[in-house]
């Protein structure tokens, strides 16, 4: 029959008032034979409504009321479904929320009866009730069918909101333990032998341990096993291993009705390469002996709940006191920081954002800060041994470990957190953590939370406003509590001791806390409006300080800046409103000496840090043109070098801190990738600030003895590494001087004068001075320390013709002009080119000549003691490895490759690729061996404040380099053995290239 028009169009708008997103399906359904007896009555649509999905339910309700074996018992159904609100409430209630669930019901149609009762210990079913009702099941398929059976009335309660997230997880744990304990029935029921044989005890772990289980994961478990009196210890063993498979089995294995879970044992001693049955005494002396920190954390949920329960108890009982004790381990803090750095690179990129457990704000932020809280006070104070996070976390707020506030909105956004999973998982009763991308998932899952008018839009709100929450956890749980202790500005607030502060600061890997507490209160007591700041900043700061090497340096570095420039008005107001800048400035302090030293002889420029602009290298000419301003308004040469070398120490700053934000990366942007990059700029920036401050240097020295104009023209070349603009943060600087007595002057005159002021450049350059010194060496001259320190340009041709060495060409490859008279420097570079790129390159007999010169320096320049494989500079395939070979490849076709007739290494060897004088593959390798060791010599000097060709034997300060180099706590030895690898492949490239090997 057809439906008139208006009659339809009024049902279908009264079903999308419903709630339903297909009305024109909901009307066929409503349509079906089944439903004859319920079709108008007003009770069904206002419960379909309610639902989270209306479409997903009637769909449900229709596949059930089909799947009812006669009419009698399709009436029983329908009729009860009308008259009993309860039912009506939890049936369609998991009908809407749950598909997988549905399903269920269609194929088993009498289960709905299971839903039915509505008793005071319905409401809150334990163990015994979930035994009960497992109790038929005899074979892996009818335990399926029995535990979905009960899966339907935990779930009932959850939709409906007579159990909260916390009460449902408890339920599924418990589900989990009578499930386990038939399981391990029935095994024991099909090998009786093996039973009469041991005592097994199954140990709960992870979520099922702390009694807070989803609907779709993994159970995990430890197996414990002991012989029974009289038998043999050996074969005991392999009788509970049987035992305790076919259990496994029976929980895991896919049937014709699918699988409950699956059933880990990984977190045993040794994983999975361990034996899965062990005795007692074998868990013990693993524990003692081999465990890791993440061990004991993992027994913090240990929880027996099958088999032997006095073994279980004993196992429990035996393991406490370790778990107790691990924060007093050696390695506890590297390990804390190893646990406490967020993991996701394994997520795809695409995926973080949605990530419930893993991503950033996710549950395991929460559960891991908790557990480490745990261990690190648990030892003094029982009351926070917990198996439960929401229970642990309540009792960390009751006993002042953390902010009762804090506490309570990190226990709203867990449980928000937990709930978006249970419903994500209930849907298909899939293992899942991520959020759906689908709006019609997103819609389902926003009204079965409760949010009916604008799902969609109130979910990722209130998503976002969570994680946001768990993002700040670490300030919130960690330090704000720290700050509480020192402060004392809530009398009556219950707050850390002081003892509990100083356990506090050294798991979070400060190694003088005595010294912090005082830091935090010299910066954060007080009513003042700076300690006000001070306090909602330090949070925070405490956290990046934390992730560093050394988190003692950084709060250190931030009192002295803070102290400096407290009174200052922009200063914190710089650090609350920018947020860069905090984040910035904590990086640098605590990466290192270094940048630390520059900032506190000049505190202002912290306010660098708070615009990315503000951390651009400078290009050479508005650099030298603001030193050559400085030097013009100074009083005399020293004062005019002190404004110099005052750009210098702020720019040194600015590229230092720069490098190593760039090299730790920050919240909102990762680390540098190309690490190449990061050193040319670094080289660069480090070249042009010296070139500029040679410069301003020659000015005053220039202007203080001869006012505008000296006698004689006057030029620097830059040499080595300052030629090549590949200065290290602690390298000289090598130069030659070049002058050319003006018309009419005396050579004698000019000679004296050029020497003049050679002299005194050198001189005031190192002065001493608050300001790090620039050394200029000249050794690279003709004749070295025997010779002239400043020739004529007619000397060096002279020179050069008569006299040249072969490794005075090589040298020559790095000469660039860096201040002075422009034109004589030109001259200079034209002089020199022939030298070299000589035409048609190195005779044989010049090969040789470098080929035993760089053996010679391999033989006797290392330091006595150096590790030849760890020294940067010396060492087997590092930075003189790939400039020789480089250097040489230059002198035999420079003359005919423009692309050579570069100082710069890495620009030379991509040159020499290009023109396919080196293999792709050896130019790669000699490239990657010399970023990374120039990378180690500038960490060196970062992290030391003073320069250096190897890495630092001290711990501490190795681990900074590390991390530095991007390398995570505990990693020390994974960066040495990559130092050498890639060095060794550089070395093997170098002898065949170099030495034609």
């Amino acid at each position: 029959m057809t439906v008139p028009q208006g009659r339809r169009s009024s049902t279908f708008t009264r079903l999308l008032r419903y709630g339903f997103t297909d009305p024109s399906a909901a009307e066929r359904l409503l349509a079906a034979s089944e439903l004859d007896a319920v079709r108008t009555d007003p009770v069904l649509l206002d419960a379909l409504g309610a639902t989270a999905d209306p479409d997903l339910a009637l769909l449900g309700l229709v596949r059930l009321t089909e799947a009812q074996p006669d009419h009698t018992a399709r009436r029983e159904l329908l009729d009860t479904l009308i008259s009993a609100k309860p039912l009506r409430d939890r049936l369609l209630g998991v009908l809407g929320a749950s598909e997988a669930l549905a399903d269920h019901l269609a194929r088993h149609p009498g289960d709905w009866r299971a839903l039915v009762t509505y008793e005071a210990v319905d409401l809150h079913p334990g163990v015994a009730e979930f035994e009960r009702g497992l109790a038929e099941a005899h074979d892996p398929v009818s335990l399926r069918v029995a535990y979905r059976r009960c899966l339907l009335s935990i779930a009932a309660r959850d939709v409906c909101g007579t159990t909260d997230v916390s009460q449902a997880a408890a339920e599924l744990a418990d589900l989990a333990t009578a499930t386990l304990r038939a399981a391990l029935a029935m095994a024991r029921r099909a090998a009786p032998a093996d039973a009469a044989q041991c005592r097994l005890a199954v140990i709960a772990m992870g979520k099922c341990g702390g009694h807070e289980l989803n609907y779709v994961s993994d159970v995990d478990v430890i197996f414990v096993g002991e012989a029974v009196e009289g038998a043999d210890e050996d074969k005991a063993l392999r009788a509970a291993t049987r035992l305790a498979s076919h259990l496994m089995r029976i929980c895991s294995e896919t049937t014709v009705e699918g699988t409950i879970w699956p059933v880990d044992a990984n977190l045993r001693p040794e994983g999975r390469n361990g034996p899965l049955v062990r005795t007692l005494s074998s868990h013990l002396a693993y524990y003692q002996r081999w465990a890791k920190t993440w061990e004991f954390q993992a027994l913090l949920k240990a929880r027996p709940v099958a088999g032997d329960a006095e073994l279980g108890a004993d196992y429990v009982a035996a393991v406490a006191p370790l778990v107790w004790q691990a924060a007093e381990r050696e390695n506890f803090i590297d390990d804390v920081q190893k646990m406490r750095r967020r993991v996701v690179e394994n997520i795809p990129a695409g995926e973080v954002d949605r990530e419930l457990k893993l991503g950033p704000g996710g549950l395991r932020d929460v559960e891991f800060a908790v557990q480490l809280l745990q261990l690190v006070h648990g030892r003094a104070d029982a009351s926070l041994r917990s198996a439960t996070t929401l229970d642990a976390l309540a009792a960390l707020a009751a006993g002042g470990y953390v902010g009762r506030v804090d506490a309570t909105q990190l226990d709203d956004a867990y449980r928000f957190l937990r709930s978006l999973e249970h419903r994500i998982q209930l849907y298909r009763l899939r293992r899942t953590h991520l959020l759906p991308d689908d709006d019609a998932d997103l819609r389902r899952i926003g009204r079965s939370l409760g949010m009916r008018t604008e799902p969609l839009t109130d979910l990722a709100r209130a998503w976002k406003r969570h994680t946001s929450v768990v993002r700040r956890l670490h300030e919130k749980l960690f330090y704000r509590p720290l700050l509480d202790a020192v402060a004392q500005l809530a009398p009556g607030e219950s707050r850390l001791s002081t003892e509990a502060a100083r356990e506090r600061l050294v798991a979070l890997g400060y190694a003088d806390p005595g010294a912090a507490l005082r830091h935090l209160e010299a910066l954060a007591s007080g009513v003042t409006r700076k300690a006000a700041i001070q306090r909602t900043l330090l949070p925070v700061l405490l956290g990046w300080f934390a992730d560093s090497a050394d988190p003692d340096a950084g709060l250190l570095g931030f009192r002295k800046v803070s102290d400096a420039l407290g009174k200052t008005p922009w200063y914190l107001r710089l650090l609350r409103d920018e947020g860069a800048a905090a984040e910035n400035l904590a990086r640098v302090l605590s990466a290192g000496r270094f940048a630390p030293d520059l900032l506190l002889r000049a505190p202002e420029a912290v306010a660098l840090l708070g615009d990315a602009r503000g951390l651009q290298p400078r290009e050479r000419a508005p650099l030298e043109q603001e030193v050559l301003a400085a030097v013009g308004r100074a009083d005399g040469a020293e004062q005019a070098v002190a404004a110099a070398r005052g750009v210098r120490r702020r720019e040194l700053f600015r590229t230092s801190a720069a490098d190593l934000i760039g090299s730790y990366g920050t919240e909102e942007s990762p680390a540098e990738a190309d690490v190449g990059a990061l050193v040319d700029r670094v080289g660069t920036a480090v070249s042009d600030l010296t070139a500029a401050t040679i410069a301003g240097t020659l000015r005053a020295v220039v202007r203080a003895g001869w006012g505008d104009e000296l006698p004689t023209r006057f030029a620097v070349i830059g040499m080595g590494r300052f030629g090549g603009r590949e200065l290290s943060y602690g390298s000289d600087a090598d130069v030659l001087f070049v002058h050319e007595p003006r018309e009419g002057v005396d050579d004698q005159e000019a000679a004296k004068a050029a020497n003049a002021v050679v002299a005194e450049m050198r001189r005031l350059l190192q002065l001493p001075s608050a300001d790090p010194p620039l050394v200029i060496d000249a050794d690279l001259r003709p004749e070295g320390k025997s010779g002239p320190l400043v020739r004529t340009l007619k000397s060096y041709e002279a020179y050069y013709r008569r006299w040249s060495l072969v490794w005075e060409s090589q040298a020559l490859l790095r000469a660039d002009p860096v201040a002075g008279d422009a034109d004589l420097a030109r001259a200079f570079v034209d002089l020199v080119d022939p030298l070299r790129y000589p035409a048609e390159g190195l005779g044989e007999d010049a090969v040789r000549e470098i080929r035993r010169l760089k053996a010679r320096m391999e033989s006797e320049r290392l330091p006595r003691g150096a590790d030849p494989t760890l020294h940067t500079k010396l060492g087997r395939g590092g930075l003189s490895d790939v400039e020789w070979t480089v250097q040489l490849l230059q002198l035999q076709h420079g003359w005919a490759e423009p692309g050579l007739r570069t100082t710069r290494t890495r620009e030379a060897l991509h040159a020499a690729c290009a023109a396919e004088l080196i293999a792709t593959e050896d130019a790669a390798i000699l490239d990657e061996a010399w970023v990374l060791a120039t990378r180690v010599r500038n960490a060196v000097m970062l992290v030391r404040g003073r320069a250096g060709d190897t890495f630092p034997s001290d711990g501490r300060e190795l681990a900074a380099v590390g991390r530095y180099l991007g390398y995570d706590a505990g990693q020390v030895g994974v960066m040495l053995d990559d130092y050498r690898r890639i060095t060794r492949r550089a070395r093997a490239v170098m002898e065949e290239r170099f030495y034609g090997a």
